[in-house]
């Protein structure tokens, strides 16, 4: 199918990749933003082998690495030194790398590669509602005002979008974390790191620390890492109201050699507060209206697949409609390709977030005696690696996609 009118509503990871493969399939494409100014949100995040092979498909994947850090290995330990996580991305073979990335990096790269083929971006335009009039999808802002006919809408406003709002039963998670990114300080300062790993701290399930090396920002930039920290929705007036010193020190009880990443966080504003829904569409598309990325499923961040599933539906739906000439056809043909890989780790993070944040007591004992070393067995180290890495299943089905290896040949400590 060749030169619709296609609107892309949100600038995040999901909405620049489907306008990009869109705009490359012949399509006209226009995006909208809520923004003045297109601008990423979030902290750092884990771009895998999946993710990785939709850049590569664009072009982009050298851009990225540049910006980047291959990551080797997730590890977590308990406040009593035992191993509650260990996957080994080399239990895939030689060479599979999950990327440590700067939100504003990937957005950066994304957008410098929009702007480079001109697609047109209406900023400050506050999607909230479709019509259908004759053969076109209209969509329309919060005062109902017409902002423009189309023949395909893609929502990608992410989990809150108000064009998805009811399209599955949504579970609100108690638990949320804080974040920043900070400096990596200088090899021969820092003990206890590699920047190679995701490494995270638990006190049972009820708090959790981690740090993941992002790289740049931009390739004249330092490195750094993203700092976050477990903690209920509940529980956010109350860290705001106590000293920050106080919060440093629960951390440094719990994890010592973070007291140095520490030190440049200097003020409660310096962090920000991510709350997390569930919640996974059955059906990702309507009449002209196709959700990707969070719009269509949310969840927590434990299996760090979100941005890695927003440019995999991005690629199914560029997919989808070069293959079938009626648009409808082509919308089901995009929620086929997805649906079992995204139910899967749907399922899969819904059953394994309890087990890192929650308040339980037998979960956190299952997974520190039971589940992770069953996990670094050499039958399970595959599958555990497998399944983070999202190759558990096909990402695209009845395609050849093929996710990216980086080719690293083993964990270093590069900084």
């Amino acid at each position: 199918m060749m030169g619709l009118h296609i609107a892309i509503c949100g600038c995040g990871p999901a909405g620049l990749t489907a306008a990009l493969l869109l705009h490359r399939a012949g399509h006209c494409v226009q995006l909208f933003e809520r923004f003045n100014k297109p601008q990423p949100i979030g902290s750092g995040l884990l771009l895998q082998p999946t993710g990785l092979a939709v850049l590569a498909e664009l072009g982009l994947l050298d851009n990225i690495t540049h910006l980047g850090t291959p990551i080797a290995r997730l590890y977590g330990l308990t406040e009593s030194k035992r191993v509650a996580l260990d996957v080994k991305f080399d239990a895939l073979g030689q060479g599979w790398r999950a990327l440590g990335i700067h939100r504003s990096a990937l957005f950066d790269v994304l957008y410098e590669e929009v702007t480079r083929h001109s697609l047109q971006v209406a900023t400050a335009t506050q999607v909230a509602h479709v019509a259908y009039m004759r053969d076109k999808i209209v969509l329309r802002d919060t005062q109902l005002r017409t902002i423009g006919e189309f023949d395909l809408v893609v929502n990608a406003l992410g989990a809150n979008s108000p064009l998805s709002a009811n399209i599955a039963r949504r579970t609100v998670l108690e638990y949320g974390a804080l974040w920043t990114n900070i400096p990596w300080p200088n090899d021969a300062q820092l003990k206890g790191f590699n920047y190679s790993r995701l490494e995270q701290r638990y006190r049972r399930a009820s708090q959790m620390i981690g740090v993941l090396p992002i790289g740049k920002s931009h390739i004249d930039a330092e490195n750094q890492a993203a700092f976050f920290w477990s903690i209920k929705r509940g529980a956010l007036n109350a860290w705001r109201a106590e000293p920050l010193d106080a919060w440093k020190d629960r951390i440094v009880t719990l994890w010592p050699a973070a007291e140095l990443l520490l030190a440049t966080i200097n003020s409660h504003e310096q962090l920000t507060f991510a709350q997390y829904d569930h919640f996974t569409a059955e059906k990702p598309y309507a009449n002209r209206l196709a959700h990707i990325g969070d719009a269509a499923h949310a969840t927590s961040p434990q299996l760090g697949q979100g941005a890695n599933m927003a440019l995999l539906d991005a690629f199914a739906l560029s997919l989808a409609l070069q293959s079938h000439a009626d648009i409808g056809a082509a919308l089901a043909r995009y929620a086929d390709m997805r649906r079992w890989h995204v139910r899967l780790f749907q399922y899969a993070s819904a059953l394994f977030t309890p087990f890192y944040q929650s308040d339980s007591h037998f979960l956190p004992w299952l997974r520190d005696w039971i589940t992770a070393p069953l996990s670094r067995l050499p039958i399970g180290d595959a599958v555990v690696a497998r399944l983070v890495s999202g190759m558990t299943t096909a990402p695209l089905a009845g395609t050849n996609f093929v996710p990216v290896r980086l080719g690293s040949n083993s964990e270093s400590g590069i900084g």
